[in-house]
C-alpha cells in the first residue's frame, strides 16, 4: 500500500506566511511584490516545486513524517485559490482597475491569515465541493 503524498505543516505555514507578508507588503510598496507568492505557488502546482517549502524544508528539526501532515490534493486546490486571487490582485491594480486588486489580495490576505491562526478556508471549501460530488455520484447510482 503506497503512503499518501503530505507536506508537513512547518512548510505549509511558511508558504502561508509568505503570501500575507508579500500580499500586505504590495499595498505600501508596489503591487508587483505579488508576484513572489504568485510566481512560487504556481511553480509548486506546475512543477511541484515552492521554493518556499523547499528553503524551508531545510530548517525543519525533525523528520518530515513527525511533523503533522498536510494532505497535498488540499494544498494543490488552495494553491488554485490563492493563485486566481494574487493574479487577479496583481491585474485589477497594475491595469488601473484597483478595486479589483483590493478586493482580490484583502481575500488572499485574510485567508492567508485566518489558515496561519488554524482555519483553512480553501480546505473548507474542499470539504464542501466534495461532499456535493459524494451526494450526486450517490444520487445517480
Amino acid at each position: 500500500m503506497q503512503k499518501p503524498a503530505f507536506i508537513p505543516r512547518p512548510l505549509v505555514r511558511a508558504n502561508q506566511w509568505t503570501i500575507l507578508l508579500f500580499t500586505v507588503a504590495s499595498w505600501f510598496i508596489t503591487p508587483w511584490l505579488l508576484l513572489v507568492p504568485l510566481v512560487f505557488n504556481l511553480s509548486g502546482l506546475l512543477f511541484n516545486f515552492n521554493p518556499i517549502m523547499k528553503i524551508g524544508r531545510r530548517f525543519l528539526k525533525k523528520k518530515p513524517t513527525d511533523y503533522i501532515p498536510e494532505d497535498v490534493t488540499q494544498q494543490k486546490f488552495n494553491s488554485c485559490i490563492a493563485i486566481t486571487c494574487l493574479a487577479l490582485g496583481l491585474i485589477g491594480f497594475t491595469t488601473g482597475i484597483s478595486v479589483l486588486g483590493w478586493i482580490f489580495t484583502i481575500m488572499v490576505a485574510l485567508a492567508s491569515g485566518i489558515a496561519i491562526l488554524g482555519f483553512c478556508i480553501g480546505c473548507f471549501l474542499f470539504f464542501q465541493i466534495s461532499q456535493i460530488r459524494y451526494r450526486l455520484k450517490n444520487k445517480t447510482a
